[in-house]
């Protein structure tokens, strides 16, 4: 753990949102479950752990081809957004997550969101958490008009770093996915991954760590101030 150091101390934390800050992961599993099922098609973890992380149009080209459904992904995205609609707001926090963000906000370390989701999307799912939310310095969609393309791309936490008016270099990425981790990493930032349990170690070789619950992270491992345990 001595690489981390090397680095010099973490200024700013980006943080991506589904699956890390948000479990919603599950309700896009059953989604995808509907709509295969509606096709006599079967969604399971041989696909699922091939798209997490993706993009939408992305992530549905992917399903459509996988699953050899009879629909193109444009129709996939229209049919699966009212389906996500009534689960998003009704998302929960990830453990650990929220006294993460709040233990950084009250240390004055700058701290963003840098999610695939659209705009729209991220209201949806922070539906119960908006005073949580409020507490980043700034939130990147991948809609946001300074993000040309989606992660992997290295766009979204570019445009974070940028906002927060901290180098790239300084910053500390969260991700859950591999294609968030390599977009971090071709942002030039620390990536720490939290993998979904069911995830294998080796999809996050290219993270400068891998933790299994944001609860374990290690603050003092990169020069950020110590949480303070009751």
């Amino acid at each position: 753990m001595s690489a981390q150091l090397e680095l010099g101390p973490i200024k700013a934390v980006i943080f991506d949102m589904d699956g890390l800050l948000l479990d919603t992961e599950g309700i896009y599993t059953e989604v995808t479950q509907i709509i295969a099922q509606r096709y006599g098609r079967t969604f399971d973890w041989s696909i699922k752990q091939n798209i997490i992380g993706r993009g939408a149009a992305d992530l549905a080209r992917y399903v459509v081809q996988a699953l050899e459904l009879p629909i193109s992904a444009e129709e996939f995205l229209r049919v699966r957004e009212p389906l996500m609609q009534e689960r998003f707001p009704l998302a929960l926090a990830m453990p650990g997550a929220r006294e993460l963000v709040e233990h950084l906000q009250a240390n004055n370390i700058p701290i963003a969101v840098g999610t695939s989701s659209s705009s729209q999307s991220f209201a949806q799912k922070t539906t119960l958490h908006r005073d949580w939310f409020a507490l980043f310095d700034t939130i990147v969609t991948a809609d946001d008009p300074e993000v040309g393309a989606a992660k992997p791309a290295p766009d979204i936490f570019l445009t974070a770093a940028r906002r927060l008016g901290v180098a790239p270099e300084d910053c500390l990425v969260f991700e859950d996915s591999p294609f968030g981790v390599t977009a971090a990493k071709a942002a030039g930032m620390t990536a720490v991954a939290v993998p979904d349990a069911a995830m294998a170690d080796e999809k996050y070789a290219h993270a400068d760590s891998i933790l299994r619950s944001l609860k374990a992270f290690s603050l003092q491992s990169y020069g950020l101030p110590a949480l303070e345990t009751a």
